[in-house]
């Protein structure tokens, strides 16, 4: 997994609230195995109209919003079903970072086992960098890991969280600059993982 320390890029504003993973990644792309090329279909049912062409009333085809790396969106992002496939299909499409109140457990989750940081901040925080970033298609923020800051050009500076516990967030905010999942972190007890299997491994028949 890539470590995350800082990125600074473009944000898209995406104001819709509770928007469930069916919504993120359709289930009838959810044919291949491997974790890239989901991008392309990122909220298909809402980027395209039904003859394939780009819905120009959508919030993402907006031109100022081309290669953005940071989604602003509304309370309760990825809800619904547990796919991975979702955090699979942002980080494909292009998004590092996801600013929200908040986040479905499970989908939270997932973006931490995946390289994508998600930005905790209250209501009234989120409706002022929203605003910027709807009238300023091509507006730029920096989100700052090692800071847990969100700054623009503007003078803006935020603090945010990972988690809503302390505890969890510092982890969390670590294992993202180290670029540890689970499997990672796993992986830094090999020696012990091994040790056990031999105590415990069946004894070969004399």
């Amino acid at each position: 997994m890539e470590p995350f320390k800082k990125i600074t890029g473009i944000a898209a504003a995406l104001d819709r609230e509770n928007v469930d993973t069916d919504q993120i990644i359709p289930a009838v792309h959810l044919k291949r195995i491997e974790r890239t090329g989901f991008g392309q279909f990122l909220f298909g049912a809402w980027r395209f109209l039904p003859d394939g062409q780009a819905n120009p009333d959508f919030e993402l085809n907006n031109p100022g919003y081309s290669g953005a790396t940071i989604l602003i969106t509304g309370r309760n992002f990825g809800s619904g079903s547990s796919r991975e496939h979702a955090p699979w299909a942002l980080l494909d499409y292009g998004f590092r970072a996801i600013i929200a109140p908040s986040f479905a457990e499970i989908f939270h989750k997932n973006c931490f086992d995946n390289g994508i940081v998600p930005v905790h901040l209250p209501q009234d925080q989120i409706n002022k960098i929203m605003i910027k970033a709807k009238e300023e298609p091509g507006y730029q923020m920096t989100v700052d890991l090692e800071a847990c800051e969100l700054r623009d050009e503007s003078g803006l500076v935020i603090p945010f969280t990972v988690h809503n516990d302390p505890q969890t967030h510092e982890f969390r905010r670590q294992c993202l600059l180290d670029g540890m999942d689970d499997i990672a972190l796993t992986l830094m007890h090999e020696d012990k993982i091994k040790a056990y299997e031999q105590l415990h491994s069946p004894r070969p028949v004399q």
